[in-house]
């Protein structure tokens, strides 16, 4: 951006503090042009960028609240979203609190990793940067939302805040609403399908790999369910195949074991889910070891669950998952 001042010669000094206060945040280039009566400074401004391709920014402003009403614990480097104390979820890797963007007047979910936590694993630390960046470059409405990303280097933490959804994951949604008209599951199953088509029919293609009820998200009062979770992802060329043995295992595909498959295992993964939601079981939970899993899906063992579905429409479109 380009700014343009009119200073007197008798302020300089008092413009050279204000020079040296946006150094210290953004790499700034000086123009100066001497008139008649003053000074003109036209001053080009240019936010730095990390290697990683993030914004570097100051670390977050702590203690700050929203106004008269509940404190921030937390603000992100511009000023517009504010943490709350509440966490939303939390799992092995980052937690999930509840925010707010004092710009639209909307909750939020700030995500935040502690780094230092996993700096002796480089591939899990890649695997994040490569889900945060890939949520930024999605627009999708069957798709969560990243609206904001950022490294905080003094708390060496990875923020990034993205869209939440009022009603949490599918599969504890499901579970505390058992009675579901077999309508509204096929409104949840054709969201998902439009939000995998959107993935797979993306330029280069991505692959979700680890799609089950817990990484597909709610929004009870309008019926709308969103993909995210999007960390074991990964982005394919033009021949459509991957390599890498990566999942929730009940979920896996036979091909994603044998190290070579392309985006039809996440069809695949669908027809799980919908078997979830139909029953309101995890598939394979008659198995004890991930290692029995993996010898019924290899040697095309259904899971047991499968059983309990007597809609013919349903088992139909499960056996051709």
């Amino acid at each position: 951006m380009i700014y343009i001042f009119p200073i007197h010669l008798n302020h300089l000094k008092i413009f050279a503090l204000v020079v040296s206060t946006l150094s210290r945040d953004f790499d700034c280039s000086f123009f100066f042009f001497l008139t008649k009566d003053s000074v003109i400074i036209s001053i080009l401004v240019i936010q730095s960028f990390s290697s990683s391709g993030y914004l570097k920014m100051p670390a977050a402003r702590p203690n700050t609240s929203d106004r008269d009403g509940e404190p921030f614990v937390e603000v992100d480097p511009t000023g517009r979203f504010g943490r709350y104390d509440d966490l939303l979820g939390a799992g092995a890797v980052k937690k999930v609190y509840r925010g707010f963007d004092q710009e639209e007047g909307i909750e939020v979910a700030w995500n935040q990793v502690r780094l230092r936590n996993f700096i002796e694993d480089p591939v899990l630390i890649n695997r994040l940067h490569s889900e945060v960046k890939l949520l930024r470059s999605l627009k999708n409405k069957y798709i969560i939302v990243c609206y904001s990303a950022w490294l905080d280097e003094e708390n060496t933490t990875l923020n990034f805040i993205t869209e939440v959804c009022t009603s949490g994951n599918l599969r504890n949604y499901r579970k505390k609403h058992r009675h579901v008209s077999l309508k509204a599951l096929k409104k949840w199953s054709k969201q998902v399908l439009e939000g995998l088509e959107y993935l797979h029919t993306h330029d280069p293609c991505i692959i979700h790999r680890d799609l089950n009820c817990s990484n597909i998200f709610v929004n009870g009062n309008i019926g709308q369910v969103k993909i995210g979770d999007l960390g074991f992802a990964t982005i394919v060329g033009k021949s459509h195949a991957a390599h890498s043995i990566i999942g929730t295992p009940e979920f896996m595909a036979p091909e994603l074991y044998e190290e070579d498959y392309t985006e039809l295992v996440d069809i695949y993964s669908f027809g799980l889910c919908l078997l979830e939601m139909v029953t309101i079981e995890m598939p394979y939970s008659e198995c004890d070891s991930i290692a029995k899993i993996y010898k019924k899906v290899t040697t095309g063992v259904k899971p047991r669950s499968l059983s309990k579905v007597t809609n013919p429409e349903v088992k139909a479109l499960l056996r051709s998952a």
